[in-house]
């Protein structure tokens, strides 16, 4: 063939496979563009195969399994990516997000910080960034979560449930023959059901579900009223788009009539350029909660309340901080308990979605429940199912589940209650006012408790934790330990019996003072009679194997020898009032006289309190088994 012409042809064939690419560029932002991100992904990966706009689609790529909340896909492209020299700094967000997701916290804190140096708004990752820890649930009860039993391989998520039937959203596609495939997840659109009492799951029955999504919902405590969230979707048509062409989300109200949801009407406060949806009635009806994207709001999604008065809604009010964030807020939930639950991605956590709650008795924190209701993806959801909050439901897409989203069963266990006796590891007697301090993890004290007189203590400590101990008393020897709550589903209460050893001074036992004699004297005196006494009592009554010996003292004046035997004088007679008084000889191993050789002051030139002091009688212990 003529080289000219194979050059030709080349160059031809190198122009049609360009035009081919340039048309699967378009088809695969259009799919984006229009929120169809998992066959965007195809065709995107189609063009990084062939080298084609590699930097653009992989970051792309990486843009849809982060819109499809996949972190494991995510992490992959975006490592590809933000290296690349003009990358958007949003970029570097999207990737520490996915990171969190994966659990590299580390990492994901070094691409915030580099998206904080360059993005021009920072301040929607400043407690993300902050280096203390996750501000935990300060409750003392326990969560166990284990999968429901309504799930599917589809989504299932948002539970509700008014008199013992469980409401709940779902892809499974059974609620209308005319199943559409919602494009960006691949799923059939969502629709709302229920369960019945034989466990089987229906879709609800009336005019709620449509060929658009439908859900979560709230129902009135009388069981008639049920606000839902839907697209913007009224007597089968859509209703209007924004300028991005977008369907928002509104809220509808449906009433139930003869067990059929019908009436649906639109609340006045929807509209149709932004989203209003995951809505959630307080106990007493009067308020309703809900997120929404709103113009004005503290980030991507705030979470905002409205009176309702029959059918007259209130001014939409954003709940602000501490609830809200620069990032996204959604599923509120109002318990009966004063409790406020919700789902944030702006609150420090474990992950992508985290359920905190905002406690009726410290309303200024917010708290993250922690694991097992936590995960590294998405949890949301939250909500109780029976009257003694006992049980509930939480959703999230955690690894191990059936489908993308998947419902949670709840239990929440009491606390454990601590209790037990402190006594005398000698004669076994209650010992009253020791003191019991629990502390955490962190050697910061949580609990400080007091024996009563039976030495009794009681408190309540949360399940599945170590908890180092400390017991003391003025006249015992502080004991240390720890006590671990692991495996105890099935207790209501861990009983921690504590010995103390007592010290081994006599004098500090009985609560004696000063055996003390008068110069150049060796009788016991009245006052110095009393404390024996005192002695007598402890060694009778409290520790009958307590053996002892007795040291007795002289001043200085005298001489070295006359002070050795005017001690040995005061030891003796000392000796002599315990044996008169009913205690053994044989517990009494020794009673010696040492002079002015151990002084208890010791001064060159004493003056008569200094001489008294020394004057005196002292007990050691020996053997208190």
């Amino acid at each position: 063939m003529n080289k000219k012409y194979f050059l030709l042809l080349l160059l031809l064939c190198s122009a049609f496979a360009l035009t081919a690419q340039s048309g699967k560029q378009k088809k695969a932002d259009r799919l984006y563009d229009d929120f169809a991100y998992v066959k965007a992904i195809e065709v995107y990966k189609d063009l990084v195969e062939r080298d084609y706009n590699t930097t653009y689609n992989q970051q792309r790529i990486a843009d849809s399994y982060y819109k499809l909340r996949d972190p494991q896909n995510a992490v992959q492209y975006y490592a590809q990516v933000v290296n690349k020299p003009d990358v958007s700094p949003e970029a570097y967000y999207k990737y520490a997000q996915m990171l969190r997701g994966m659990r590299e916290y580390d990492k994901s804190r070094e691409w915030l910080k580099k998206y904080q140096e360059e993005a021009k708004n920072p301040k929607e990752v400043e407690e993300l960034l902050d280096p203390e820890s996750i501000t935990t649930y300060e409750g003392l009860e326990s969560f166990r979560v284990q999968p429901g039993g309504m799930n599917s391989q589809y989504s299932d998520f948002g539970t509700f449930v008014s008199d013992g039937t469980v409401y709940f959203v779902s892809a499974r596609g059974e609620a209308d023959t005319r199943t559409k495939i919602y494009d960006w997840t691949g799923e059939p659109f969502l629709d709302i059901y229920k369960t019945s009492e034989n466990g089987s799951v229906n879709a609800v029955s009336g005019e709620v579900n449509t060929v658009r999504h439908e859900g979560p919902l709230t129902i009135s405590a009388d069981g008639k009223t049920m606000y839902f969230t839907r697209n913007n979707y009224m007597d089968n048509r859509n209703g209007k788009k924004d300028d991005q062409g977008v369907n928002h989300l509104k809220i509808y109200k449906a009433q139930l009539v003869d067990g059929k949801w019908d009436d649906i009407e639109e609340l006045p406060f929807s509209s149709d350029t932004y989203s209003v949806g995951h809505p959630s009635l307080s106990a007493d009806g009067k308020t309703l909660y809900f997120a929404s994207d709103a113009p004005g709001g503290l980030g991507g999604s705030d979470i905002y309340k409205v009176s309702i008065d029959g059918d007259s809604y209130g001014t939409p009010e954003n709940l602000g901080a501490p609830v809200n964030t620069p990032g996204n807020e959604v599923f509120p939930y109002a318990a009966k308990n004063g409790n406020f639950y919700f789902s944030s991605d702006g609150h420090k956590g474990y992950g992508l979605l985290d359920i905190f709650v905002m406690t009726e008795e410290a309303p200024e924190k917010i708290q993250n429940l922690g694991e097992p209701i936590n995960s590294s993806l998405d949890d949301f959801g939250f909500s109780f199912s029976s009257e003694d909050d006992t049980k509930g439901y939480i959703s999230s897409n955690r690894e191990g589940g059936m489908g993308n989203d998947d419902i949670y069963e709840m239990t929440i266990l009491a606390p454990l209650v601590l209790k037990g006796q402190v006594t005398d590891s000698i004669n076994g007697k209650p010992i009253a006012n020791a003191t019991v301090r629990l502390m955490d993890e962190n050697d910061e004290q949580i609990a400080f408790l007091e024996t009563d007189e039976d030495g009794n203590y009681s408190t309540e400590i949360a399940r599945d934790r170590t908890y180092p101990l400390e017991a003391k008393h003025i006249k015992y020897s502080t004991k240390t330990d720890e006590i671990n709550t692991a495996n105890m589903d099935e207790r209501e209460a861990l009983v921690y019996d504590i010995e103390l050893a007592p010290i081994r001074d006599v004098e500090y036992l009985a609560e004696i003072n000063k055996i003390y004699f008068d110069f150049d004297k060796s009788n016991i005196r009245p006052d110095a009679a009393k404390e024996l006494d005192k002695l007598v009592d402890l060694m009778k009554n409290d520790y009958p194997e307590l053996v002892i010996e007795i040291g007795s003292h002289t001043d200085k004046r005298g001489s070295v020898e006359y002070n050795r035997k005017l001690a040995e004088r005061r030891a003796q007679s000392t000796y002599d009032y315990l044996v008169e008084h009913g205690i053994a000889p044989e517990r009494i191993v020794t009673y010696k006289g040492y002079g002015e050789m151990k002084p208890d002051v010791d001064c060159m030139t004493c003056n008569e309190e200094q001489h008294q002091l020394n004057r005196r009688s002292v007990f050691k212990v020996v053997k208190m088994e």
